[in-house]
């Protein structure tokens, strides 16, 4: 799409409402709160107390190249995340930050599993974090819960039943997240078996660490609707933009239109690709990919959706038309009920993009 509108400014870009897909619980705590939580828990595992060196730390810690290592940064965001007090506060400061942003609809993941550490069940962790993102749409924004299953683990299936459980209580979709290389979606088949008998909706992290085998499995062995990153499926892409072939995998997920929740700041911390500039998003927008476009971690990324959207200004030269699109595309991508999804465009999205002048 061609840009026609003149290069945003940052304070239009704040105003823009923006949809979230693909943003994890564990990996957006404010920094002042985990120095508060990890005091009175009686965690002192923390590198520093000083706010500032803390933070630091983690963007340091994430930005080395290596999906294993960025992981490693979220030992001590999850260590205090076991109490269903930390857990509803954590969730409504994510939202109430979300929603300051102009985020006006998030789907946040997290491992219920990663959780249950002070004694809590898998129920009373979902409700916390339903509680508090409720709490939270005072603001504006409306949330909902996506419940993911460790790959290296084996709970996938009790992860499903309670995802399930809690269709009518915040949680719209299941999701397996972690180490994606040696750790094939189709290890938790079962999982994924049951949430497409009991009609409920699936996003696989596939296509991020791991190429396109990755991406295949998640759907055509494992069902998946949307791809929890997907980046990778450029390795099944030929040329540029005018003389693009795609292989028949990549032509198989531009024709269902299947979401790529694609995170370029994450994915440079990742070492999907050496800057924001060089990511693949530029190609996979020209060729009409259906792409959306998240935060992934945002305290270990230093990120945000306005962060986002500017780096894709900077460095594509994109639009608020080009927003909105992505926007829209997103919108149409997330698990909420189809007349929901439609209200949330229209009465939403549209008209404050129309009051910015798209």
């Amino acid at each position: 799409m061609a840009q026609t509108h003149p290069t945003p400014t940052p304070e239009l870009v704040a105003a823009a409402p923006k949809v979230l897909l693909h943003d994890h619980l564990d990996g957006g705590l404010r920094i002042p709160t985990l120095i508060e939580l990890a005091a009175d828990q009686g965690y002192g595992e923390l590198p520093t107390t000083d706010a500032d060196d803390l933070a630091t730390w983690f963007h340091r810690g994430a930005n080395r190249r290596d999906l294993p290592l960025y992981l490693e940064t979220f030992a001590h965001t999850v260590a205090v995340m076991q109490t269903a007090e930390a857990l509803e506060r954590i969730a409504y400061e994510a939202a109430e930050d979300l929603a300051a942003d102009g985020v006006v609809y998030a789907e946040i993941r997290f491992a219920p599993e990663l959780h249950i550490g002070a004694g809590l069940t898998l129920d009373e962790i979902v409700e916390a974090v339903h509680r508090g993102f409720s709490a939270a749409e005072r603001h504006g924004i409306t949330m909902r819960i996506l419940c993911t299953a460790m790959r290296t683990a084996a709970r996938s299936l009790e992860i499903a039943e309670l995802a399930v459980r809690h269709r009518d209580a915040g949680v719209v979709g299941f999701d397996i997240a972690g180490a994606e290389a040696g750790y094939p979606p189709t290890r938790h088949l079962d999982a994924f078996q049951y949430c497409h008998r009991e009609n409920f909706h699936i996003t696989i992290h596939a296509g991020e660490a791991f190429g396109p085998a990755s991406i295949w499995e998640a759907i055509q062995y494992c069902g998946t609707e949307r791809l929890g990153h997907g980046v990778r499926i450029v390795d099944d892409i030929d040329g540029t933009t005018a003389d693009a072939e795609l292989g028949r995998l990549a032509a198989y997920v531009r024709d269902r239109r299947i979401p790529l929740e694609l995170c370029p700041t994450s994915n440079v911390h990742t070492g999907v690709c050496e800057t924001v500039a060089d990511h693949p998003i530029g190609l996979l927008k020209e060729l009409r990919f259906r792409i959306t476009v998240n935060t992934d971690n945002r305290l270990m990324s230093n990120t945000s959706m306005s962060n986002e959207f500017q780096a894709l200004i900077d460095h594509f030269g994109y639009g608020l038309d080009d927003l909105r699109w992505i926007t829209i595309n997103a919108m149409k991508s997330a698990f909420l009920p189809f007349d929901e999804r439609l209200t949330i465009i229209n009465d939403i999205i549209k008209p404050r993009y129309a009051e910015l002048g798209v």
